[in-house]
C-alpha cells in the first residue's frame, strides 16, 4: 500500500504545532534522534523533516506529497502548489517596519531607500503595485538588525507578536499579507494517495472544528425550553433530558467559541441556569 509522504519543518515555528496536529489526528510519531524520515505505524504516512525554505520545491517536484508549511513561504516562492486546508496555527504577517523614531506609516517613506528582507519577491510585488522604487537587500536571517548596523532604512519580515521588532527599536507600519500554517499538496498525487489524503483531511477537519466549538450543558425550566433552544446555534436540535426535579430539564448542545459570551448572555436572559462548558476533543459532522 502506498504511503502519503508529508513534509514538516525540522525546526522552527511550525515544528511543534505540526506534530501536535498529527497527534490530535490520532497519528503517533515515534521520533528517533536526528531522524529525517519516519514511517508511521498506525496510518499510511511517512514524515520527512526538511528545511523550511526547501519544502515548496520538494512539493512542486513531487518528492513529497503534502506538507505543513507557512502560507507566506508558498506566496514568496510562487510555486505550482495547491493549498488544501488552512490549519489555524502559526499565524503571522509579512510587514514593513521602520525605526521607532520614524513617525510616518506611509509606504512612500521607502521611496529611494534601502529595505532588508528575507521575502524579496513578496516585497517586490508590493513595491511595484505601489509604484515605489527601493533598493532591496536580501538577507537570510536576523533581518531586524539591518537598520541598527546601517544596512537599510527599514525591513520587510514576518511578524507575530511584534516583540522582536520592539527589542530592535523597530515598529510595524504596513502589512503586506497575512499568513498561517496550511496543508499544501503536490500537483502530482496518484489516485491512491488522493484517497489517503482525503482520510487525513477528514481527521484534520474534525480536530479543527472541535477547537472552534464547545459542548454546553444547562438546566432550564420546561416553559423556557423553546426560548433557550431558539438561541442555541445547534447542529440539528439540542438534546433535552428531563431532570429529577419536576418542571426542569437539562439541555445539551454545541456552541461556536467565537460567539461564546454573546450566546451565554442570551441563554441567561432566557432562563438558562447552572451552565457548564466542556472542551470537545473531536467533532465529526
Amino acid at each position: 500500500m502506498s504511503k502519503l509522504k508529508i513534509a514538516i519543518q525540522k525546526s522552527g515555528r511550525l515544528y511543534e504545532d505540526s506534530l501536535q496536529l498529527l497527534k490530535d489526528c490520532g497519528i503517533y510519531v515515534n521520533n528517533g534522534k536526528d531522524q529525517l524520515k519516519v514511517t508511521i505505524d498506525n496510518f499510511p504516512m511517512e514524515i520527512m523533516y526538511l528545511r523550511n525554505s526547501d519544502i515548496p520545491q520538494y512539493l512542486e517536484d513531487g518528492v513529497v506529497d503534502v506538507a505543513i508549511v507557512g502560507e507566506n513561504l508558498l506566496i514568496e516562492k510562487q510555486k505550482n502548489i495547491q493549498i488544501v486546508q488552512q490549519l489555524g496555527f502559526s499565524k503571522c504577517r509579512v510587514s514593513l517596519a521602520v525605526p521607532k523614531d520614524i513617525e510616518t506609516d506611509d509606504p512612500f517613506y521607502f521611496q529611494g531607500k534601502k529595505i532588508a528582507t528575507s521575502y524579496p519577491n513578496t516585497l517586490k510585488r508590493f513595491l511595484e503595485k505601489k509604484g515605489i522604487q527601493s533598493d532591496i537587500h536580501v538577507i537570510s536571517g536576523s533581518v531586524e538588525i539591518a537598520p541598527n548596523i546601517g544596512l537599510a532604512e527599514g525591513i520587510c519580515d514576518i511578524v507575530s507578536s511584534g516583540s522582536t521588532l520592539f527589542k530592535n527599536g523597530l515598529r510595524e507600519t504596513v502589512t503586506l499579507l497575512k499568513s498561517e500554517a496550511v496543508l499544501a499538496q503536490t500537483p502530482q498525487l496518484s489516485d491512491e494517495k488522493i484517497r489517503i489524503l482525503e482520510k487525513f483531511l477528514f481527521r484534520i477537519r474534525a480536530v479543527l472544528k472541535a477547537k472552534k466549538s464547545k459542548y454546553i450543558l444547562m438546566n432550564v425550566p420546561n416553559d423556557k425550553i423553546q426560548k433557550v433552544a431558539d438561541v442555541l446555534p445547534v447542529l440539528k436540535s439540542p438534546t433535552v433530558i428531563p431532570l429529577a426535579e419536576e418542571g426542569w430539564s437539562s439541555i445539551h448542545s454545541v456552541i461556536d467559541e467565537e460567539r461564546f459570551w454573546d450566546v451565554i448572555d442570551e441563554l441567561k436572559e432566557n432562563g438558562a441556569q447552572d451552565i457548564l462548558i466542556i472542551p470537545i476533543d473531536k467533532m465529526v459532522i
